[in-house]
């Protein structure tokens, strides 16, 4: 009767950790490292997709016009500033001449000269020829010896040969005196079509070199946008399609557009394809040049064929699959893409076929031993 007590002791412990434990074993079944993953199942579906390709862009001018001098100098004035618009022949700014007028006024003395050497040089020729004949007849009549004849003839050569060169030079002087006069017209900085003035690269007082841009101008009605695709998802663009442009400033925004051409030239080390978009309207006021847009570009749609969620995609082991529902056991189950919408389906080429039950989202990692708990909404989970 003695061991009574202890019994009793033993049996009150036992009822208080026997419940303690089928506590912790739920626990660890229902919320611990042994619980089921909550996961959220999708149906492999028979659907066409119209894939949409995404690309960021920069606004540019398909015309751009930079207006310098063709000879060094210094700029006299300037009489446009940046953001005016401009029509086409309106005189932009000045060159200063510094000594080009002189060497105008010096040319002209040289072309009169030219002109003074020339007609002497015909003079001469008229004379020569006069003589040669004269003397030609006065051998016909013995009046003259034969040596004679011929010193006048080489007179003729030598006047003829004076007059060739005497028009050469007048020739050479008028070529620099109009280079001089097309050097002088340029000094004047004339806009070749109607624009928007978008730089001025130089100020009244500034030393250029021939070539360098004073001005520089855009014709705002050829704006485009220069667009970079990924290359892995650039199949099926072409000029034509349509295209959405959102610019960075005007978010939420779209503007309608379309493809003008595709670039034959792609970009090998950011291995992107290159193309150009046109707005169907310009917008208005117009966007800064250089401004990022983001560009949506609809593609033709494609036949019907099994698409599951994109979410569903794993890399396992160096494959490409998803995790598979069949019976309620789970399988990674190797799958060969197709194309992709931006609406977060992808079409199943090969490992799928429609109907089959596929894993969207999981709460957790899964592998082969995991169990799961299906349900229709994970909380924190973007869907």
């Amino acid at each position: 009767m003695k061991k009574l007590p202890f019994q009793k002791r033993t049996l009150a412990l036992i009822a208080v950790l026997f419940p303690l434990l089928a506590l912790f074993v739920y626990v660890a079944l229902r919320s611990g490292p042994l619980a089921p993953v909550s996961v959220v199942l999708a149906t492999v579906e028979n659907k066409s997709i119209s894939p949409k390709l995404f690309g960021i862009g920069t606004i540019e001018a398909r015309y751009t016009y930079k207006i310098g001098p063709t000879f060094a100098g210094r700029v006299k004035r300037l009489d446009v500033h940046v953001g005016e618009r401009v029509k086409a022949g309106q005189v932009l700014g000045e060159m200063d001449p510094v000594d080009l007028d002189e060497r105008i006024r010096a040319q002209d003395a040289t072309l009169k000269r030219a002109n003074a050497q020339l007609n002497e040089a015909q003079a001469r020729k008229d004379y020569a020829q006069t003589q040669a004949l004269r003397y030609e007849q006065l051998l016909k009549a013995r009046s003259t010896s034969e040596e004679v004849v011929a010193t006048k003839q080489q007179d003729l050569l030598v006047a003829k040969a004076g007059l060739t060169a005497a028009r050469e030079e007048l020739s050479r002087v008028r070529a620099e005196r109009e280079a001089l006069e097309a050097q002088r017209s340029n000094l004047s900085l004339v806009a070749p079509v109607d624009g928007l003035v978008v730089s001025r690269d130089a100020d009244p007082g500034t030393t250029v070199v021939a070539g360098q841009a004073v001005v520089e101008l855009i014709d705002p009605s050829t704006l485009w946008v220069n667009v970079r695709f990924d290359q892995i998802r650039a199949r099926g663009l072409a000029a034509g399609l349509s295209a959405q442009i959102t610019l960075r400033s005007q978010a939420g925004e779209l503007q309608a557009g379309r493809v003008l051409r595709v670039e034959p030239l792609a970009d090998a080390v950011t291995e992107e394809t290159l193309a150009k978009v046109v707005f169907d309207q310009i917008p208005d006021p117009l966007p800064p040049i250089g401004e990022l847009a983001e560009i949506t570009i609809t593609l033709p749609t494609l036949a019907a064929t099994p698409v599951v969620p994109n979410a569903a995609i794993h890399h396992k082991d160096s494959r490409l699959g998803v995790w598979q529902v069949t019976n309620g056991d789970l399988r990674f189950t190797a799958v060969s893409l197709g194309i992709a919408d931006l609406e977060g389906r992808v079409q199943i080429r090969e490992g799928l076929k429609v109907g089959d039950q596929v894993v969207a989202y999981s709460e957790n990692a899964l592998n082969e031993r995991s169990r799961i708990h299906v349900v229709d909404h994970i909380p924190g989970v973007t869907q």
